[in-house]
């Protein structure tokens, strides 16, 4: 069987805080946001393709032009009246994130009945810091 690797970098604009963290991100605020996405499968017999890049494309465009914070922020309750709010299980971070924008894949792949999973996921929240997370499939 043969496994081949696709590569993907979608960007998205987003606001979020981290209500645990001592310092100015403790206040809103927001982060042209890039994602990197390398996925590993096996090629559709007839189409030859891994995973449509426009299924990454569509997972990631999710968080666009969002207000993303931990379930917990009590501000949540209050911008959620105006706009909506995605909300994590923690603080939002770009660590969170990669996990987060990862298994989002991975559960669209396997919808669409393809075998594709992340292999590697890079959230930057700036041009000089990201989270990367590495998976090792069987």
């Amino acid at each position: 069987m043969m496994t081949t690797r696709i590569y993907k970098e979608v960007f998205f604009e987003a606001t979020h805080r981290l209500i645990h963290y001592q310092g100015k991100c403790f206040r809103l605020h927001g982060h042209q946001w890039r994602v990197e996405v390398w996925i590993e499968g096996t090629p559709d017999e007839r189409t030859g393709i891994v995973l449509d890049y426009n299924t990454i494309k569509e997972v990631v465009g999710r968080f666009d032009h969002q207000v993303i914070l931990n379930e917990a922020d009590p501000m949540a309750e209050c911008i959620e009246k105006f706009h909506p709010v995605i909300t994590t299980s923690g603080d939002p971070t770009s660590e969170l994130l990669a996990g987060l924008i990862a298994e989002m894949i991975d559960a669209m792949a396997a919808q669409q009945g393809s075998d594709a999973r992340v292999a590697k996921i890079r959230v930057w929240e700036s041009a000089s810091s990201y989270a990367e997370r590495t998976y090792v499939r069987q």
